[in-house]
């Protein structure tokens, strides 16, 4: 909520700059969030290379995972720890675990729509992943509850699922990250695009390299080869 009380020049600004929104705000990437980033930690020592750049033609070095984000994600991570304290507690008793599921989704859902006025950008906190705003974290904390109470209810209370194939990632965690991050620039997790503004490609891009790491992970736990730390 900083970001938007500051008395300073792109206090509520939440958009990637470069020439997004006609161009109108070049160089304000990031907002109050990047120019505090800016101002504490120097230029030099924030990502250069922000996800921005590429459609946005940004020129402002911005890290999304900044002072101000850090704040909201360990609300996010306290909202996990929810989850998994519920799980542990109220193990033999899954009515218990997914009515307190429904509850916190239910909570942090009217708590979304209050600050969104259940819109894009008109609420008085847009959602907004990248600046990871209050509105980001309530709303993607609110549908994580009720798809973590679909996945107990059909994995472990009715057993109509195995969790296939999302486990297989989960289980070599490790290896799908550092693959993705030393081969992300390489066919066939990445190619030249037509039009690199278009999000349509990227999220073609994205959803084919994840399909392609998804079954890396299917036949490295057929062999059962593990990668752990």
């Amino acid at each position: 909520m900083q970001r938007f009380m500051w008395n300073i020049d792109v206090h509520g600004y939440l958009g990637p700059g470069g020439i997004g929104d006609f161009g109108l705000y070049p160089n304000c990437t990031g907002g109050a969030a990047g120019y505090i980033d800016r101002w504490l930690l120097g230029e030099k020592h924030i990502y250069q290379t922000p996800s921005s750049r590429v459609v946005y033609q940004t020129t402002v070095p911005y890290d999304p995972e900044g002072v101000l984000g850090s704040i909201n994600s360990i609300l996010m991570a306290f909202l996990g720890l929810q989850a998994g304290k519920i799980l542990q507690h109220y193990r033999d008793h899954s009515r218990q675990i997914m009515t307190r599921f429904l509850i916190w989704a239910f909570v942090l859902g009217i708590v979304s729509a209050v600050l969104t006025k259940c819109s894009r950008d008109l609420g008085f906190i847009p959602i907004n992943k990248n600046l990871w705003s209050l509105s980001y974290v309530t709303t993607l904390s609110c549908f994580a509850f009720v798809l973590l109470m679909l996945c107990y209810y059909t994995v472990d209370v009715r057993r109509w699922w195995s969790g296939a194939p999302f486990f297989y990632p989960g289980m070599n965690s490790i290896l799908v990250y550092v693959g993705h991050e030393v081969f992300e620039n390489y066919f066939p997790f990445r190619w030249k695009m037509k039009n690199s503004q278009s999000h349509a490609e990227h999220l073609t891009q994205n959803l084919l390299a994840t399909s392609v790491w998804v079954l890396i992970s299917y036949i490295l736990y057929r062999k059962k080869i593990f990668w752990k730390i």
